[in-house]
């Protein structure tokens, strides 16, 4: 009697001690997680790898006497050739743009041989490092270079662009991912309410897990601020948008786990305490291993060369476990407080059976299970064919290429990369030792490829050179004079970069990055599942299902991306970023599965039981946290980046693929052929010790002895 009055006061304080603690932490790190998304940086220097020749050249220009140059080019243009008027109207305009603010040197204009178009380049140190201020000037010269007809009835226009023009653009991008992802979340809300009133037919229950993944969300900005701050961790749009996915998607697939373990313990215990108790023991080391192995796998890629590679990994991580513990801490105790009813209509009552109902899931394992290994090959051979597309995927995405919505700074861009054929607009950025600038600048303008060269800023020991390639920017024949500047000039300690040797940075940085990183979280998401599951063989499976799946997925991609959406080409950071969020999300509801199925083992079952029996009670809960998280993905695809569209694609398909495929039919089929090796070399992988058979005399001994009833 006392232990059942200490347990129920338990069950009164304990929860209401963790809402206490939650709310006064909340209230603490709410001022820290309003800053988040101050400490956002969008340049290209954030994302570029810290080894690479065009960071040093970003770097030492800041240092430069005005420090960061603002580079723009002011585009006319009219169809059948400029008059006298238009030109004039460029002159004055851009006389406007000089007054009003400071410029490095004096613009002079470039005509295109066709004189359909004129090009007056424009640089400005005024605004330096500050965004607002880069923005500012960059829009007050879109202002002023605003033509109107030109003077002789229209068809005159004016486009600013050039790499301050793209940084802007890029960064306006960049402020309305946060109010696109509310937006898009608002209709993945939406599919929850759903998810969940179907399930668990309740109309209020949806309300608490999206209440705590906000929690979650909050905890996990102000620990993302604070890791900013302590640990100068790169924290970019992409990697802060990625952030609040992961903590929505993740929190919900363990709400989702929780939430049906507990309402099975309901009906086994008078106490909700006592049964939340019992539902944590039991899928606690499941959501334990699921958040590790997503947090390991996001850990690795802080290892990669790219500094925004490098910064997604521990801000996913912190997201990762930020939903951990809300939906281990806060959430049970505000299921434990609301008490039964908030399963309303349908409550689970104490010592009730659910109601016997046909399981979708249990009829596909059946199905699966009569003809286990057509299954498994015909689901591989599914697989590879899915993988062919991949041939299909294009090549690195150009920077012009990479918005959904063409802004003006990419329109400027290709007006004149087809009127100044000859010429680049967009120079490369050379930064030699002031000793050694005039070789410098010779051995550039006898480049193959070079159309010419100017010396320009000195300071710091360091001279600036920007070089026009004849080449288009990102073309084949400017990598060419790209790769032959950094070799002619290794000798003079040079450093060669600008906006296209950026991208080809980005590009190799990608290659190292996926050789080194793939490898180590496959092994970091071995030792979590070997460790779980005490087994070899059941972690190698699982690995080889989600490797098999990321590359079915990529070739969906391939055979979409280009056809069906017309991108001109694919992120470079795409197999990288997808092989991560794939292995380690995909892993989540394998582990689900092989927990329950140990857990079936271990109570006796029969290895094809156990199979059948894991994949019964956990496939709706793997079915709806799969829906869930893939739509939470598909949140990325609203948003004006390509490759944003193209990273939430691949990992919601997968993530779907894995769940009503991979996971229903090709781990539950392996499992039903392998049986016991499925657990090696851990003991379920050993038959069950047989009951000592006892022969006739020694039952009939031990019957006399026993003593008679009592009467």
């Amino acid at each position: 009697m006392g232990d059942t009055r200490t347990r129920a006061r338990r069950g009164r304080v304990v929860p209401w001690v963790v809402v206490g603690l939650w709310l006064a932490a909340l209230v603490l790190v709410g001022p820290l997680a309003g800053k988040f998304s101050d400490v956002q940086q969008n340049r290209a220097v954030d994302y570029l790898p810290d080894s690479a020749d065009s960071t040093q050249v970003a770097r030492i220009q800041d240092e430069l006497p005005g420090g960061e140059s603002t580079d723009l080019v002011i585009v006319y243009h009219r169809d059948g050739g400029l008059t006298a008027a238009d030109r004039r109207t460029a002159a004055e305009q851009v006389a406007e743009v000089a007054d009003t603010h400071e410029l490095s040197g004096e613009p002079r204009g470039v005509p295109s041989e066709d004189g359909s178009t004129l090009m007056y380049p424009v640089s400005s140190t005024g605004p330096g490092q500050d965004e607002e201020a880069r923005n500012a000037f960059v829009d007050e010269v879109r202002e002023l270079a605003d033509s109107g007809d030109g003077g002789d009835g229209g068809g005159l226009s004016v486009e600013v662009g050039g790499p301050g023009a793209l940084q802007t653009d890029m960064g306006k991008v960049f402020e309305t991912i946060d109010g696109t992802l509310l937006f898009a979340t608002l209709g993945v809300v939406t599919v929850l309410l759903v998810l969940l009133v179907l399930i668990y037919r309740s109309p209020f229950l949806w309300l608490v897990p999206l209440s705590v993944a906000g929690a979650a969300a909050a905890l996990a900005m102000a620990a993302g601020y604070g890791l900013h701050e302590l640990f100068d961790v790169t924290i970019t749009g992409q990697s802060g948008g990625i952030m609040t996915v992961l903590v929505l998607g993740a929190g919900t697939d363990y709400a989702l786990l929780l939430v049906s373990r507990y309402r099975e313990e309901l009906r086994r215990h008078e106490h909700p305490y006592d049964a939340m108790r019992t539902a944590l023991r039991g899928c606690g080391p499941a959501i334990l291993a699921s958040s590790g192995t997503v947090a390991a796998g996001l850990l690795c890629l802080v290892a990669a060369d790219l500094n925004s590679s490098s910064g997604m990994g521990p801000v996913g991580m912190i997201g990762v476990l930020a939903a951990l513990v809300a939906m281990t801490t806060l959430l049970p105790a505000v299921l434990v407080l609301l008490g039964r009813r908030v399963f309303w209509p349908l409550i689970p009552a104490y010592g009730s059976e659910p109601r016997a109902r046909r399981s979708l899931f249990a009829a596909m394992g059946t199905s699966a299970a009569r003809r286990p290994a057509a299954v498994l090959v015909g689901g591989a051979v599914l697989l590879g064919a899915l993988a062919l597309g991949t041939l299909n995927l294009g090549g690195d995405l150009k920077q012009e290429d990479s918005f959904t919505d063409r802004p003006e700074s990419i329109t400027a861009m290709r007006t004149l990369a087809e009127k100044y054929p000859d010429r680049s607009s967009r120079p490369v950025t050379l930064i030699a030792p002031t000793d050694r600038a005039d070789a410098a600048l010779e051995t550039a303008r006898t480049t193959d490829g070079v159309a010419d060269a100017a010396a320009g800023r000195s300071g710091g020991g360091w001279t600036e050179i920007s070089v026009f390639p004849t080449a288009a920017p990102e073309s084949p024949g400017e990598t060419r004079t790209i790769e032959a500047l950094r070799a002619g000039l290794d000798d003079h300690g040079t450093y060669v970069g600008g906006p296209s040797a950026q991208q080809l940075d980005l590009a190799d940085a990608e290659s190292r990055d996926r050789s080194v990183i793939v490898p180590l979280v496959l092994a970091a998401v071995f030792v979590v599942l070997v460790l779980l599951l005490r087994s070899l063989i059941a972690p190698l499976l699982l690995l080889a299902a989600v490797v098999a799946v990321w590359g079915a997925t990529l070739g969906i991609g391939g055979l979409v991306f280009e056809p069906l959406f017309g991108f001109a080409g694919t992120d470079p950071g795409l197999g990288l970023l997808s092989f991560v969020f794939l292995v380690a999300l995909g892993v989540d509801y394998g582990i689900f599965l092989m927990h329950r199925m140990r857990e079936e083992s271990l109570a006796g079952a029969e290895p094809e039981a156990a199979a059948l029996t894991a994949l019964r009670t956990t496939g709706g809960v793997i079915a709806s946290a799969g829906v869930v998280l893939a739509a939470t993905f598909a949140v990325l695809t609203t948003l004006p980046l390509v490759g944003l569209v193209e990273l939430g694609f691949v990992i919601a398909v997968g993530v779907l693929l894995d769940t009503f495929l991979v996971r229903t039919y090709l781990v539950t089929t392996a499992s039903v052929l392998l049986r016991r090796w499925m657990w090696w070399p851990g003991r379920l992988s050993r038959p069950a010790p047989k009951p000592v058979r006892e022969d006739r005399a020694d039952r009939e001994g031990n019957a006399e002895r026993e003593p008679e009833p009592a009467r």
